[in-house]
């Protein structure tokens, strides 16, 4: 009984979603809440909140494209106040960690993903969303899933929404408010390695047209030329993400078969790798752009302690998925209406084969905003914003 209970509430929540979307309204932030005008903006004192990146930001961008990479279907969102439960497109259960940093920052509406007709007009002054499932640093990144917002085309996207400034505030203002107003979270990187450059039945081939060592310094050359072209369009705050442990996701423990304990080491290897020369370019960058202040935000290691010592954080397991299909760590299939799904969400570091929960999001957030040198570097964010202007 219970069961079926549950398969015909899944349904009806699937049904409303659809109808909210045809109805052209977006769920990603709460309806309560609005910026009535760009003056209140600025006497509020309320900043711009821009996020790229891949599915751990994406706050339904992938909605409105064709691609296999989707999170539009229940249970994901199950516990996203700000929709009542609704799926949004966010991989998760609730929250991602950029949209509580945005909450706690004082933003009265999380950033609207850029592909929603809704996010027009004023509403962009709160922030735009361009992160996209699948995408990548490199534009060939994330093909399996047929369509997919790279980092370029999302910062093509962000020139629209910075023309659109201009004309919304003039260009005087814009650029102040550019400068001085906002923040750009960007969380991009994992796809160009695990759905790349090691894709199952492609990797071999690839390792030996191109090491890994020259795989990753593509990797950070086009990342560099990303960032600087995001600094010509006048953004001076970023906090930019490392590649997290990618051996320690359901999805890697599944297929290579490893147990609890063990992670596999050639994900994590590489992903390493590539957070050293990315911590450098941002030194670097720091350095050559007195103007600007330049993050570096060290996800890999704040999973791998809650990894590591979960239950000493309130989690039941670190190796297991809360929602998803395959092996005994759910790890092969996305969650969705026909998934298993655990009882307590909170006690799982991961909601799906990929992706944190939002207790597991909690934690990441608050060693961003308030964490020391070894978690974020060379401020945490809150000292970037109060104190970089």
């Amino acid at each position: 009984m219970r069961e079926r209970y549950m398969g015909v509430m899944r349904v009806l929540i699937q049904v409303l979603f659809l109808l909210t979307v045809i109805n052209g309204k977006t769920t990603s932030a709460s309806a309560s809440v609005s910026i009535s005008s760009s003056n209140s903006q600025e006497e509020e004192g309320l900043k711009g909140h821009f996020i790229f990146g891949d599915s751990h930001v994406d706050s339904g961008n992938n909605n409105y494209l064709v691609s296999t990479s989707k999170a539009n279907l229940p249970p994901n969102g199950i516990d996203f106040k700000a929709s009542g439960g609704w799926p949004t497109g966010r991989f998760t259960n609730g929250r991602t960690f950029t949209d509580i940093i945005g909450e706690e920052l004082g933003q009265p509406n999380y950033a609207p993903p850029f592909l929603a007709p809704s996010t027009i007009g004023e509403k962009i002054l709160n922030g735009v969303n361009y992160a996209s499932g699948a995408g990548g640093i490199l534009n060939h990144t994330g093909s399996l899933f047929v369509n997919r917002l790279g980092m370029d085309i999302q910062i093509d996207y962000f020139n629209t929404t910075r023309k659109q400034l201009d004309e919304l505030l003039g260009k005087a203002r814009a650029k102040e408010y550019m400068t001085k107003k906002t923040m750009l979270s960007i969380v991009i990187g994992s796809n160009d390695i695990l759905n790349n450059y090691l894709l199952p039945g492609i990797s071999t081939a690839q390792m030996i047209l191109q090491p890994p060592d020259q795989f990753l310094q593509q990797l950070i050359s086009h990342f560099r030329a990303q960032l600087m072209r995001l600094y010509s369009l006048d953004a001076r705050k970023f906090v930019v993400t490392n590649i997290g442990p990618l051996g320690c996701i359901p999805y890697q423990r599944t297929l290579n078969q490893m147990s609890e304990s063990e992670c596999v080491s050639l994900p994590n290897d590489l992903a390493m790798q590539y957070n050293a020369l990315l911590k450098n370019l941002l030194e670097e960058l720091n350095y050559d752009l007195p103007q600007a202040k330049f993050l570096y935000a060290n996800l890999y290691d704040v999973l791998m302690e809650l990894i590591k010592n979960h239950q000493q954080y309130g989690f039941d397991t670190a190796s297991v998925a809360c929602c998803g299909i395959g092996g005994k760590y759910a790890g092969f299939i996305p969650c969705g209406p026909t998934s298993p799904m655990c009882w307590d969400h909170s006690k799982y570091i991961f909601w799906d084969p990929y992706h944190p929960t939002e207790a597991t999001n909690l934690i990441i957030s608050q060693n961003f905003l308030d964490g020391q040198l070894h978690h974020i570097s060379p401020s945490n964010i809150r000292q970037l914003i109060n104190n970089f202007s």
